[in-house]
Order: structure tokens, then C-alpha cells, then sequence
């Protein structure tokens, strides 16, 4: 299975480990593959700036590879399912990652409830 992970996953990942759910170790333990958008990394240096999130972007970034991850880029072919995506969630991080997943096809491993509505790609813990 090839999984995206949603921002607060990635986050959790890195700087908040006992929050991450061991059902979520599991999901990543045994995937083929595990992507962090560009999105992701979008986020969390707003969420920075504002004093929401404490992180080291450039950290982060060099951190990926040695965690196995693998980087997702906003693609223009990811973007039209934004548009049209039902109003379940009006968060624009959260909508562009459910785009992407759906495009790509990748699984989202999130525990937001609100995302499960979109697709069965979505795995929700």
C-alpha cells in the first residue's frame, strides 16, 4: 500500500511521537511506500510563523530521506478535484491532500474523521 500522510501525522512523526496511534506505526511499518507533501511542509512553516507549531523546516526536509519518506510536489494535475470536492472539510491544506491522494492514487492516513467522507482512500485512526 502507498500512503500520504496527512500534515498532523508527518508532524507527530517527527516531534510528537506519543501522540502518533500505534495502529498508525503499524499502517506505515508495512507500506510499500510513504509520501509527505509539499503541503505538509507548507503548513507547518505557516503554522511556525504564527507560533501554532514549533519545528525546524530545513531539518524536516533533510530528515526525509533518512526516514524513508518520499516527496510529493503540488502537481497542476492535482489541483482540479479542489474545485469540485464537497464541502466536508473547508480546510485548504486538508482539501489539496485529499486531491492528491485521490490523484495519484495514494492513501491518506489521517485522524481527522471529517476527511473519511471523501474517499475510501482515506484511512482514518
Amino acid at each position: 500500500m502507498r500512503i500520504l500522510l496527512d500534515t498532523h501525522i508527518f508532524y507527530w512523526l517527527f516531534y510528537d511521537q506519543q501522540r502518533l496511534p500505534s495502529a498508525a506505526r503499524r499502517i506505515l511499518d508495512d507500506a510499500d511506500a510513504v509520501f509527505v507533501s509539499a503541503v505538509s511542509f507548507w503548513e507547518i512553516a505557516i503554522k511556525v510563523r504564527v507560533g501554532k507549531l514549533k519545528a525546524d523546516i530545513p531539518e524536516l526536509l533533510s530528515s526525509l530521506e533518512a526516514a524513508n519518506l518520499l516527496e510529493l510536489p503540488i502537481l497542476a494535475r492535482h489541483t482540479p478535484l479542489v474545485s469540485i470536492l464537497p464541502l466536508h472539510h473547508t480546510d485548504p491544506f486538508d482539501r489539496l491532500l485529499i486531491a492528491q491522494a485521490m490523484s495519484e492514487p495514494l492513501h491518506l492516513l489521517t485522524a481527522d474523521p471529517q476527511l473519511k467522507q471523501y474517499s475510501e482512500l482515506v484511512i482514518q485512526i
